[in-house]
């Protein structure tokens, strides 16, 4: 049986070892250890907030370590915005929300490189606003429906 064409395949294979280095390396961690915490932290936080078909290709996307740590979490019933996903990470993990924030950039920054831009697009899309500078892309407004 042939492999169907992925829609959007991801712009470069990585390792988890290389995920970790390029996220050591974006974070300025002085360990790969920390590295490596941050990387879980960040990815279930993002795992309770990503569903459907989204969550699916993005999970694709990522090594296999990378990816559980994104799908062992169920869903929020309640999206957060992209400052209540700090305000939650920096909750859950005991540290403030600069240092959550920090993470967070550091950890979605080497996955937006993995995701590639379509798919980036619509995980964005999905998510309610403050996400896309948690990506490292430019914050564009939603257009209000007249009312």
């Amino acid at each position: 049986m042939y492999d169907q064409p992925r829609p959007n395949p991801p712009l470069t294979a990585m390792t988890f070892d290389q995920m970790l280095e390029r996220v050591r390396y974006e974070g300025a961690y002085p360990t790969r250890e920390r590295a490596e915490e941050a990387v879980h932290n960040v990815l279930a936080a993002l795992g309770r907030q990503v569903t459907g078909g989204e969550r699916v290709d993005l999970a694709q996307c990522l090594p296999v370590e990378a990816a559980l740590a994104l799908t062992a979490q169920v869903p929020d019933t309640e999206q957060l915005t992209g400052w209540g996903f700090v305000k939650d990470l920096a909750a859950r993990t005991g540290v403030s929300p600069a240092i959550a924030r920090w993470d967070a950039g550091a950890v979605l920054a080497v996955v937006t490189r993995l995701a590639g831009p379509d798919l980036l697009a619509r995980v964005l899309h999905r998510l309610p606003d403050g996400y896309a500078l948690l990506f490292g892309q430019p914050e564009l407004r939603r257009p209000q429906l007249a009312a």
